[in-house]
């Protein structure tokens, strides 16, 4: 759990865990007809991390593939938090993990910002990144700043990204 989290009182903690838990518990009640309707024999894991629920689809063989696209995770995310929105009437944050997607996209995140360091290196002044979610752009700005770089985010909306410096 977050700092922010553990600082709570007890019963604060106790009730904002148990908060995290029943949004997990009204997602995976919203996805599990919609992977029967696609005939997906995955299996969904709930969690509670960094004061977010997680869910995490597994299993499924082949047939994960189709769902562990970048686009397809963030629409499934996306239609996800609405439901639980609808239940709860409170904004959810909760993540959504298909086929280990997560690792994968971030390990592909890692390796574009790699790359812009390298020019960075080479001369270049700044870099600008393609357009990303709010969560791959926290992602980018951690690593950038793990490496000693500078990152900031430009524009709006889906066309939001990421310029990093050496500044």
């Amino acid at each position: 759990m977050s700092n922010e989290t553990t600082a709570a009182a007890p019963d604060e903690q106790d009730q904002s865990l148990e908060a995290l838990e029943r949004e997990g518990d009204l997602a995976a009640d919203f996805l599990e007809p919609l992977l029967d309707i696609a005939d997906f024999d995955g299996d969904l894991d709930l969690a509670v991390a960094n004061g977010r629920a997680t869910i995490s689809v597994t299993g499924g063989g082949e047939e994960l593939i189709q769902f562990a696209t970048p686009d397809v995770v963030q629409a499934l995310q996306d239609l996800t938090r609405l439901a639980v929105q609808q239940q709860t009437g409170e904004f959810s944050r909760l993540i959504l993990d298909i086929g280990g997607s997560r690792a994968a996209r971030e390990a592909e995140l890692h390796r574009e910002v790699d790359a812009a360091i390298a020019q960075l290196a080479a001369g270049k002044a700044e870099v600008k990144l393609p357009a990303m979610s709010s969560y791959e752009r926290k992602v980018v700005h951690d690593y950038v700043a793990e490496r000693g770089y500078h990152s900031e985010s430009h524009g709006e909306g889906r066309d939001r990204r990421l310029v990093i410096t050496s500044a």
